[in-house]
């Protein structure tokens, strides 16, 4: 069977998202934890780990994660991650994010950190989500959202839609395998006809060396001289994007959003 283009791109790139501290450490990780108020008898599915940075996260606050992936590299970054830190509560799961192979109403918790704009059909994830967890589990989500009036004060209503697309298209050209970040709007009317009570979200900012950011996705030199230009020219994409030099690198800032949501009983 062919890998998919998730795989392809992330395959490769597994030690590297091992080793990165955004992923590994960012603020979002933290207040993910605070929002949620883990219990030590819960069981948590975390999907599409990447390399286990969030699973591991939770692994001291409930009695079993369970971290699951499509890639093969990625589960096995998190499986030395977890023997490393002395996990004995985590396991790996070879698993789509459209289908979870795993029984209803089985989970206290279901994450899924920095990944979800990879995927294809986010109604199916999250209506996959709502069938494994049990009434009144949790759903916590973390991903990269688009500008929006909040972020870029000076855009229209009639121009944030078209200045998304120019943020997801930007994201696309670094990560083919990027599908597409949704709004705060669109998260909660999906999780809402789902099934879901949406308790909140938070929005936090991420600052991103820009040099890291496109080698671990090996972009090639036309890329990286692509993304660039993108933001070295005034748009309201750039003024998002907040490009500026730092410390002798390009740095730029990206948004997160964290939703938690809670399966009706």
């Amino acid at each position: 069977m062919s890998k998919s283009l998730v795989e392809q791109q992330f395959g490769p790139s597994a030690k590297a998202y091992a080793e990165c501290e955004v992923h590994r450490s960012g603020a979002s990780l933290a207040r993910l934890i605070e929002l949620v108020v883990p219990q030590a008898h819960w069981l948590a599915l975390d999907i599409a780990t990447g390399a286990g940075h969030t699973a591991l996260a939770f692994a001291p606050h409930v009695a079993h994660v369970i971290a699951s992936d499509i890639t093969a590299e990625m589960l096995s970054e998190t499986a030395k991650l977890a023997a490393a830190r002395g996990f004995a509560n985590v396991s790996t799961a070879t698993a789509n994010a459209h289908e979870l192979p795993f029984e209803a109403s089985r989970f206290d918790l279901v994450t899924c950190r920095l990944a979800a704009h990879h995927f294809s059909d986010m109604g199916r994830f999250i209506n996959k989500a709502h069938v494994v967890l049990r009434p009144g589990g949790m759903l916590a989500i973390v991903d990269n959202v688009p500008p929006d009036q909040e972020s870029v004060p000076e855009l229209s209503a009639a121009d944030v839609p078209a200045v998304a697309d120019a943020y997801n298209e930007f994201e696309k050209l670094r990560d083919p395998s990027h599908a597409r970040a949704l709004s705060i709007g669109e998260w909660t009317s999906l999780l809402r006809t789902a099934g879901f009570e949406v308790l909140g979200y938070d929005l936090l900012e991420k600052e991103m060396a820009f040099r890291p950011w496109v080698e671990r996705m090996r972009c090639a030199p036309e890329t990286v001289d692509q993304l660039m230009q993108t933001l070295r020219q005034p748009s309201a994409l750039a003024t998002f994007l907040k490009p500026r030099e730092a410390g002798g690198q390009l740095h730029l800032t990206l948004r997160e959003a964290i939703l938690i949501a809670r399966k009706q009983p």
